[in-house]
């Protein structure tokens, strides 16, 4: 569920404070700012902008997002929305396409941090586990009942309860932004609008990126009979989105599969994610971005099998779609 540990980690970690522990909490209305500043350009850096108006620390900005049949949860009435992928989160890749997390450990709200170190290694400081109460419990104090709605629709966990992957988010990425950096929301700020900010943000993103719709648009729908091509789907998301996105594939390898044996290709066959590339002008918070192809660092464009008619993109479970 969560981005694999071997990818590569980069930056050292200012673990349990902000990004840049010089910063006042003082003078960062962005909005006085003429023209936003583009991440990744050679003027996103801390000593020419405010970081809290632009971002300089992850500028290549991934909204990301899941196709899953079931969520282990439907006793429970955790289920999946029908007719829509749902939200994995945003991630603040460096601009090489490297990345770090858990940036600020005083805002560490995950109860299974993955993985359970800084730098991902043995020698990486500790992520303790959150043992507080669910974050769900914060919502309606803070007047946020429609917000958390939304996220219990949207935003789905497997096999653990949504706020699981809520937090885990917001701990593991939201806090190696820049632009969400605690001091960025001013000297008065309550102690949760950073929090609620991410989440806002997070879903706007998200509901300008109707992979669902592009798919079907293409004649491409989840089915137990028909498989598809990878090159079918890539064609029909380049086209809704206006760049290459990263396609990613889960199960079995297609060279494991009876209609792969023999084959080098060892691609997934069962597609299950897709992250969108940005680089964003100004702060995140904007939704103001440059959509830019998944291998604009050099990466790759999908974990999935090349082989044409390899991809299945199965139904949901029954009883894992909510009515």
């Amino acid at each position: 569920m969560y981005r694999n540990a071997f990818a590569v980690l980069a930056g050292a970690q200012l673990a349990a404070a902000g990004l840049y522990p010089n910063m006042t909490p003082d003078n960062h209305t962005c909005i006085l700012l003429a023209d936003p500043v583009l991440s990744c350009s050679e003027d996103a850096v801390p000593e020419k902008v405010d970081s809290c108006c632009t971002e300089t620390y992850g500028g290549l900005v991934l909204q990301t997002q899941f196709w899953s049949t079931h969520t282990g949860l439907e006793s429970e009435g955790q289920v999946l929305p029908p007719y829509t992928w749902t939200i994995h989160g945003l991630w603040p890749d460096f601009c090489n396409g490297s990345y770090t997390q858990y940036c600020d450990l005083s805002r560490q709200y995950d109860p299974q941090p993955a993985p359970n170190t800084t730098n991902g290694k043995p020698d990486g400081t500790p992520v303790p586990p959150y043992t507080g109460p669910s974050l769900e419990t914060l919502f309606e104090p803070h007047g946020k009942l429609d917000l958390l709605a939304y996220m219990k629709k949207y935003w789905i966990n497997q096999y653990a309860p949504n706020w699981e992957l809520w937090a885990h988010e917001f701990s593991k990425h939201a806090t190696c932004f820049s632009t969400f950096d605690t001091e960025c929301y001013g000297p008065k700020a309550s102690k949760y609008d950073d929090l609620f900010n991410f989440y806002e943000t997070v879903i706007a993103y998200y509901k300008a990126l109707p992979t669902w719709g592009w798919l079907s648009a293409a004649n491409i729908r989840p089915s137990n009979t028909t498989s598809y091509s990878l090159s079918d789907v890539q064609a029909a998301l380049s086209l809704g989105y206006g760049a290459v996105p990263y396609i990613g594939c889960s199960g079995p390898k297609y060279n494991q599969t009876e209609a792969g044996k023999g084959s080098l290709d060892n691609g997934g066959t069962q597609l299950s994610e897709v992250y969108y590339y940005y680089h964003v002008y100004g702060a995140a918070q904007r939704n103001q971005g440059l959509r830019v192809g998944a291998d604009i660092a050099g990466g790759s464009v999908s974990s999935c099998a090349k082989a044409p008619g390899a991809i299945w993109y199965y139904e949901r479970a029954a009883g894992s779609e909510s009515a």
